[in-house]
């Protein structure tokens, strides 16, 4: 049986809407063989799909039917510790487990770049899936079915917080709150900060990141689905971080701090949601992941 890792990710990073993600060290686990017919179990407590609408089985036998080599059944059992459609990339880790676990299965016909390209496709972008295969920071676009990407491995003294609510949040009900049509001054706007992101967390300019975070696409807009998402954004600059946004479509806020300030901002934080009646909320300190999913037979 192989064993597929799969990173949680952090996908928009605030002004790269669609285009900007990054690998973080949660793990989703695939554990794949092939056999007659379909049996599908989780190793934990989370409740998964069974039969064929199963996201990793179904990927996973889509790959096969491309690829034209006969398929017989799946035996799958995930280990899920990315929560699930809390904006940190829970169907892109099936999707990609499903791709990796699928090819390797059939002795590695596709390459890690073709992989790319059928995971964003079948989640229909790029920001996402594309740092769950390469680790790291991603800056990503598709194109008539090709991502065009680059990888920046980022320093490991960064902490990521993840302020994750008690609800879930699906990405169709966070799309559905986005304006049709937004302003030339918005794009602008956005397109200036979001290649700030990028350059400043590659390059270490850790000042730029409050202003690199600013959007005017979609935060405005989900910040209010998200209760007391403003005042999360206030309390992790009161207490120092350098970014805060909302993870992918949310329901999950994110906050980037200095690995210096870390154990007071996990204490001071913890407190202050408590305060505020969301003691159901987690709160988890990750760092970057910047080898993205790993195979093991």
């Amino acid at each position: 049986m192989i064993q597929v890792r799969i990173p949680a990710t952090s996908a928009n990073i605030g002004s790269g809407f669609d285009s900007l993600g990054l690998a973080l060290n949660l793990y989703n686990y695939i554990y794949m063989e092939q056999i007659d017919g379909i049996e599908i179990k989780s190793r934990d407590h989370t409740q998964v799909p069974t039969g064929e609408n199963n996201l990793i089985y179904k990927t996973a036998k889509h790959l096969f039917e491309i690829c034209g080599k006969p398929f017989t059944g799946l035996h799958i059992e995930q280990e899920n510790n990315i929560p699930m459609t809390r904006g940190l990339g829970s169907s892109s880790a099936c999707i990609v487990g499903g791709l990796f676990g699928a090819n390797t299965l059939m002795g590695n016909p596709l390459s890690r770049e073709e992989l790319v390209n059928f995971a964003a496709v079948m989640e229909g972008h790029p920001d996402n899936s594309t740092p769950a295969i390469l680790g790291g920071l991603v800056t990503a676009v598709i194109d008539d079915g090709k991502v065009y990407c680059v990888k920046q491995e980022i320093t490991e003294k960064l902490r990521f917080f993840t302020f994750i609510p008690d609800f879930e949040m699906s990405t169709e009900m966070a799309r559905a709150a986005l304006p049709k049509v937004i302003d030339h001054r918005d794009g602008v706007f956005n397109l200036s900060r979001a290649a700030l992101m990028s350059v400043s967390l590659y390059s270490g300019n850790f000042q730029n990141l409050k202003i690199a975070a600013q959007d005017k696409l979609h935060q405005p807009y989900r910040l209010g689905l998200i209760q007391d998402g403003d005042k999360v954004f206030d309390l992790a600059y009161e207490l120092g971080a350098y970014a805060a946004y909302i993870s992918g479509a949310g329901s999950t806020l994110m906050a980037i701090v200095d690995e210096a300030q870390a154990d007071t901002f996990e204490k001071e934080a913890r407190a202050a949601l408590d305060r505020m009646g969301h003691a159901s909320w987690e709160l988890k300190k990750l760092m970057i992941d910047n080898l993205g999913t790993q195979v093991s037979v």
